[in-house]
């Protein structure tokens, strides 16, 4: 077990080290070590609190959730309560990968009907009509029943002393706090400027309706934001706002915990969650490029990016002509990830010209019925136990509307729906859009890897960049 953690050990640290190194303050991450596992996240308060976990006896799935719960409070500008969760859990005396997928429903409600005789035509960024059901709390929730070994109470308690003492903002917090298409959105500027007041690089933050809001979790579970006091305050300021949300879409709502997808590359198996996720894309593209001689070309080669670039527009093709959410409709999993149709693909791949445009697949087997802000963070515990966790608002602050006492901006996942009837992503009532976020995973022998990048749509292609060549 030592050496299985120390290979993933020194994996993890080669990665945080390019990043901490690196010349560009966009890129910069903090480290925090422990002797107790490794907690990798987008901001050194978050990563510290999930090491402080695993010094008290709690585990990877453990420490995840208390980097993310802090990682709500500090970067509210990419992720919150607010948000969505999808995790990739590997519990290491197993040896086997379990998939989490809480993304949030639209309300039962809202039909493409519904916005047409309202006069909505598109789902914009800041309209109540993009809120789904967040599914972060339940995602917490699902994990810590099934693998964690803390209580709440334990696990949210930093996130509650940085929401109620405050935090001082790093240089990061300073650059992206401010979001001046968010001003005028219901609560935003009394939740995160108040006094109308920007807090800058230094400055302590504090969020005590956020504080009261984790309390209130920590002490009832996931009933406390989907079948409590802080549920009636949030329907009643979503239909308010001329939403169509109700207490039984909170209620009723469950995250659900589905089976890994992978693929080969290059004799490792790579790890994506199935549709409704974009993580199919990143295992079509690595099967495309296996038939390329990336590593001859070399790194960032011209011939290296075109056939890179190439893959990513006949995957992403395939992605966006077949993937919605499996519960309304049969998307093709199989036949998309098979090595037979990617050596179809990579035929198309012309080295001489970019294709201006792109066709998806054909695939007829079994199919007759129908942002850019984000935070990854990875824990790995002394017993090898990995979790990649990935959680988003979807659009820096998502729609930026924060419930009267709630602390936390509404997520506009429900942008990645089509209005266009009969399509695979169409809107549909307590139906999951196609989801960006994408967490991962990788193996090759004894080496493990929990993996992720944010990048909205971009996230599919960067994995592909992380991969092996």
């Amino acid at each position: 077990m030592k050496s299985r953690l120390a290979v993933v050990f020194a994996t993890a640290m080669s990665v945080l080290t390019a990043q901490q190194f690196s010349s560009s303050p966009d890129q910069g991450r903090s480290m925090v070590v422990s002797k107790f596992g490794i907690v990798a996240a987008p901001q050194f308060l978050a990563s510290q609190a999930g090491a402080q976990v695993l010094e008290a006896g709690g585990n990877a799935v453990d420490a995840a959730i208390a980097a993310n719960a802090v990682m709500g409070v500090v970067q509210p500008y990419v992720n919150g309560m607010g948000g969505d969760l999808f995790a990739i859990v590997y519990i290491a005396k197993e040896g086997k990968l379990y998939g989490l997928n809480s993304s949030g429903w639209a309300p039962k409600a809202l039909t493409i009907d519904y916005l047409k005789a309202h006069g909505v035509t598109k789902l914009t960024q800041t309209s109540v009509h993009s809120i789904t059901v967040p599914g972060c709390v339940a995602g917490w929730d699902a994990l810590s029943r099934r693998f964690g070994t803390l209580p709440f109470q334990k696990l949210l308690q930093p996130a509650i002393f940085y929401a109620e003492n405050g935090f001082p903002l790093a240089e990061r917090n300073a650059r992206y706090w401010v979001s001046k298409s968010m001003l005028n959105q219901p609560g935003w500027k009394q939740t995160y400027m108040p006094g109308g007041v920007a807090p800058g690089l230094g400055d302590t933050f504090k969020n005590p309706a956020l504080g009261e809001s984790l309390r209130q979790v920590a002490a009832h579970g996931r009933d406390a934001f989907y079948n409590g006091k802080l549920t009636e305050v949030m329907v009643k300021f979503l239909q308010s706002q001329g939403g169509t949300h109700s207490l039984e879409d909170f209620r009723d709502f469950q995250p659900e915990w589905v089976e890994p997808i992978s693929t080969t590359y290059r004799g490792w198996t790579v790890y994506e969650l199935p549709p409704n996720g974009q993580g199919i894309a990143a295992l079509s593209m690595l099967n495309i490029m296996e038939h390329f001689p990336l590593a001859q070309y070399g790194h960032n080669s011209v011939d290296a990016l075109h056939v890179m670039i190439e893959a990513k527009k006949l995957a992403y093709a395939d992605m966006i002509h077949y993937v919605g959410d499996p519960r309304f409709g049969p998307v093709p999993v199989k036949e998309m990830l098979s090595k037979e149709l990617a050596a179809q693909r990579a035929r198309l791949i012309n080295m001489d010209h970019a294709a201006c445009q792109v066709v998806p697949s054909e695939i007829t087997a079994q199919l007759n019925a129908h942002g850019n802000s984000t935070i990854f963070l990875s824990t790995i515990d002394k017993d090898g136990n990995i979790v990649s966790l990935i959680q988003s608002n979807y659009s820096g602050y998502g729609t930026g509307m924060v419930a009267p006492g709630a602390g936390f901006s509404f997520q506009n996942r429900g942008q990645g729906f089509q209005l266009t009837p009969g399509l695979p992503n169409s809107l549909a009532p307590h139906k999951r859009p196609l989801h960006t976020i994408i967490p991962a995973f990788m193996e090759k022998g004894d080496i493990k890897i929990g993996f992720g990048i944010m990048g909205g749509w971009n996230q599919a292609q960067a994995m592909r960049n992380l991969s092996p060549i």
